[in-house]
């Protein structure tokens, strides 16, 4: 799985109770520039209201089955289990945003040197996944992380600054990322979110 991230492949399955895995490896991808997040006036007002807490690799396992947990979803079993090891070697992550009513919504990836593999996010209540998204972002420019792969694009991701590179112009970027190095908990959980 590492070797494949690596050379800029990544999994899928067609639906939870499918065994199988493909790996994918698109002609365009999607990649999330980090000065370029684009933080939208509602979304900036609901950051400064506050009334959420932001965790780091508290709930792994709940984010993943948060994400998995829809339909259609490209998370199996095998896949689910793939990432709680990878978890569990320092290797894929979550940030998790929590309310009053526990769990709202959040993000996971793997993070192999200054890259980050942005794999799924999820959302219980408005706006949870676009705040994770956010506190991602500022997580991932604190710690020194080059490159933001989101794998394919959407319009929202492209509302929020994500674009799509030919798959030459991604290897060039990944080659570079792989051979620096970041810390994805370079900032405390707490740390202010800055704009």
């Amino acid at each position: 799985m590492v070797r494949a991230y690596a050379a800029g492949i990544f999994p899928m399955s067609e639906g939870s109770d499918d065994p199988d895995i493909f790996w994918v490896d698109p002609q365009r991808r999607g990649v999330f520039p980090l000065d370029e997040f684009h933080v939208s006036r509602s979304l900036r007002r609901r950051i400064r209201k506050g009334g959420y807490e932001v965790r780091v690799n508290r709930d792994f396992a709940g984010v993943v089955e948060g994400c998995a947990n829809r339909k259609p979803t490209w998370i199996n079993h095998e896949l689910l289990a793939c990432y709680q090891v990878l978890h569990a070697q320092g290797l894929a992550h979550s940030l998790e945003i929590h309310d009053e009513a526990g769990l709202a919504g959040g993000v996971f990836g793997i993070a192999l040197g200054a890259a980050f593999f942005g794999e799924s996010m999820f959302s219980r209540r408005t706006d949870a996944s676009k705040l994770a998204l956010a506190h991602l972002v500022h997580r991932l420019r604190a710690g020194g992380f080059t490159l933001f792969d989101t794998q394919f694009v959407t319009d929202h991701l492209i509302s929020l600054g994500a674009r799509e590179i030919p798959r030459s112009r991604y290897r060039e970027q990944l080659s570079r990322a792989l051979t620096r190095t970041a810390d994805f908990n370079a900032l405390p959980e707490d740390a202010p979110l800055t704009l």
